[in-house]
């Protein structure tokens, strides 16, 4: 995955049906919480080998397997074939943050660093936007 120099704007004014405004209103959300992020599209290969459109808010730095410095995003956020994916790669006390939040999402699947869901009526926005503003101050 590459960050591009593509609209982010125009990206997600392609975005079509239910799906596509929830993600809207999740960016709406994610820029009032991360007022200061960088926001970017990535581009490219993602786990799994799948292309993928990723908008990212925020910069942060680690080391990948291979001990590369690697600029990715703090949150980001994507539509899939069947579900809506948002990336957490907040840290607290050595674990991601998202494992906290996990029970009080509602009906998503939850990883380490990702949550997928349906649409925003299956999950608990006051819970997840908690978890945005945490992982913000972060």
């Amino acid at each position: 995955m590459e960050r591009t120099q593509k609209s982010v704007e125009d990206h997600l004014a392609g975005l079509e049906g239910s799906r596509g405004d929830d993600i809207r209103a999740l960016d709406k959300e994610i820029r009032a919480r991360m007022p200061n992020a960088e926001v970017h599209l990535y581009e490219g290969k993602f786990w799994g080998g799948t292309d993928q459109q990723i908008v990212g808010y925020g910069v942060v730095d680690y080391k990948n397997i291979s001990g590369n410095k690697v600029e990715w995003f703090l949150v980001g956020l994507a539509e899939q074939k069947n579900y809506i994916s948002m990336y957490v790669n907040a840290v607290k006390g050595g674990s991601y943050l998202l494992k906290e939040y996990a029970k009080r999402l509602g009906k998503a699947k939850v990883g380490s660093a990702s949550i997928s869901f349906d649409g925003l009526d299956n999950i608990d926005t006051d819970a997840l936007f908690e978890l945005l503003e945490e992982a913000a101050a972060s």
